[in-house]
């Protein structure tokens, strides 16, 4: 037998090892999408079963605000909750889990990019969630944007080492919180700042700093070009789907042990992702409030009316005292004066800590007899302010690697193709999207219908354009319901006619 395997051919010995080779290869896949098929499964059917608080058109004692990146969430929480929860009910500004401490009192208010895994940390039954979710393709672009935008900022630094060397110096001399320190930013900013300097420095070699290209998304000389941003690993592991892992809890900043291997599970194996996007879905469902970043004025309004009306109803039961709540000032100013995603470039240093208090108090003791109406004409004025202040430090930033500006008609240079390979790649992000655009139409007819004419706050909105997102639906159904009742009573009509015949 042996003398027989010596003497065979050679191309067949080749053949028979590479069938060999196919069959073992094929059984390991296999195993490990047994495996894996396992741990998701398990996960799921665990989350599922989790106390997921049933109540939710009620907001109860704790708000966890689940910022997902590039949604808008700046804009509520220093438009909407800011201005709703005094700063002594804030938690601990908690942009990574390290800064988060559960356990300070009178605290009301989360709001964070951590993931959902987070609710392991809170009372589940105490706790309300609300979340804002975006167009997937338009989160993936502005996600490529801001880290453009956040790391051109070093390029004021004469190279890499000095760029990072004053970045660890001035965080280390300030208890504020900065972009470097915010999931997913840790990650992405450093790298993309280490590969502008890299380029920076290729065209001080050549001598030239003219781009090749007219589009800021096509510039390999100034920045990385977009799709080499969606294909690198990196982008593929926090960005990507990022919506569905983070509302599951399944982000590279999870609290879970098995969250990396879970990920990874459905990276592998694509048909896997389902069982997390089940799960997504089902946390979506349970939220006090889900907003769209595209529908802003309809979201808003929904927010002042579901969140904003509950939160000041909480206040006046509550019954805060001025004097108690300007007892915990000083401790808390400067929680989010210096956090440097939203610092301005206008000089602040004339304001002094007593100006600042007496403003603060003033709003303190406004919150109490707030209006939804007046809720929404103060976050009017706000998003209009702090929308120019971002445009301003945008303008600063990419000035640094210009003819690069990233614009809505910009985005018209963007390949079909590129866009497409976001599309495939946030497949999951793709389902949530559409699950949470029904999620947000049937609260906001609920919502146009529960509202009191009397209360006004409708006209801030236009609450007629709001209606024509809706009307289209709502006249389609009544037209099918008119057309059964009328195919109904014709057969009634032959039925009877049939009769009538029959008898004589």
């Amino acid at each position: 037998m042996v003398e027989g395997v010596r003497c065979m051919d050679p191309t067949i010995k080749l053949i028979l090892l590479l069938i060999f080779f196919r069959i073992a290869c094929a059984s390991t896949i296999e195993k490990k999408f047994e495996h894996c098929e396992r741990v998701v499964k398990d996960w799921a059917l665990s989350s599922l079963h989790q106390g997921i608080n049933n109540d939710k058109h009620t907001l109860q004692d704790l708000l966890f605000f689940l910022h997902v990146p590039r949604t808008g969430g700046r804009s509520y929480y220093h438009c909407f909750l800011k201005k709703l929860y005094p700063s002594s009910q804030e938690c601990p500004r908690s942009y990574d889990k390290l800064r988060f401490d559960p356990s300070k009192t009178k605290c009301r208010l989360l709001a964070t990019h951590d993931d959902y895994s987070m609710m392991e940390k809170l009372p589940k039954e105490r706790t309300s969630v609300v979340t804002i979710v975006r167009n997937p393709v338009d989160r993936v672009l502005s996600s490529y944007e801001f880290s453009v935008e956040v790391a051109a900022r070093f390029l004021v630094h004469p190279d890499l080492a000095s760029a990072t060397k004053m970045s660890k110096r001035v965080r280390a001399k300030t208890n504020g919180v900065s972009t470097l320190d915010i999931w997913p930013w840790k990650y992405l900013v450093p790298w993309m700042r280490g590969d502008l300097f890299t380029r920076r420095d290729a065209r001080r070699q050549k001598g030239s700093s003219e781009a090749k290209s007219d589009s800021p998304y096509d510039m390999e000389d100034m920045l990385m070009p977009l799709k080499e941003f969606v294909d690198d690993p990196i982008v593929q592991d926090i960005v990507h789907n990022g919506a569905t892992f983070q509302i599951a809890g399944l982000t590279n900043n999870s609290y879970l042990a098995e969250a990396h291997e879970i990920r990874h599970c459905v990276q592998e194996h694509k048909s896997l992702g389902q069982h997390v996007l089940h799960v997504a879905k089902k946390r979506l469902d349970a939220m006090l409030y889900v907003g769209l970043t595209a529908e802003h004025k309809e979201s808003a309004m929904m927010f002042a009316n579901v969140v904003g009306a509950q939160v000041i109803s909480q206040l006046k039961d509550a019954n805060f005292s001025v004097d108690t709540l300007a007892d915990n000032q000083s401790g808390n100013i400067s929680s989010s004066h210096l956090d440097s995603e939203l610092e301005s470039n206008v000089d602040q240093n004339n304001s002094t800590l007593d100006e600042k208090a007496t403003v603060q108090d003033e709003s303190e003791a406004k919150r109490e007899n707030m209006t939804v109406a007046e809720l929404i004409e103060v976050y009017e004025g706000c998003i209009s302010s702090l929308l120019k202040t971002q445009s301003r430090r945008r303008f600063a930033s990419l000035k640094r690697i210009s003819p690069a500006n990233f614009s809505k008609e910009a985005r018209r240079s963007i390949s079909d193709e590129v866009l497409q390979q976001i599309r495939t790649l946030n497949h999951l992000d793709m389902e949530l999207f559409e699950y949470a655009q029904e999620i947000f139409a049937m609260r906001h007819v609920r919502l146009m219908g529960n509202i009191d004419m009397k209360d006004g706050s409708e006209g801030k909105f236009d609450r007629l354009h709001v209606f024509e997102l809706w009307k289209i639906p709502s006249l389609v159904m009544l037209f099918i319901l008119l057309l059964v009742l009328f195919v109904f009573a014709n057969a009634r009509r032959r039925v009877s006619k049939v009769k009538v015949r029959n008898k004589y």
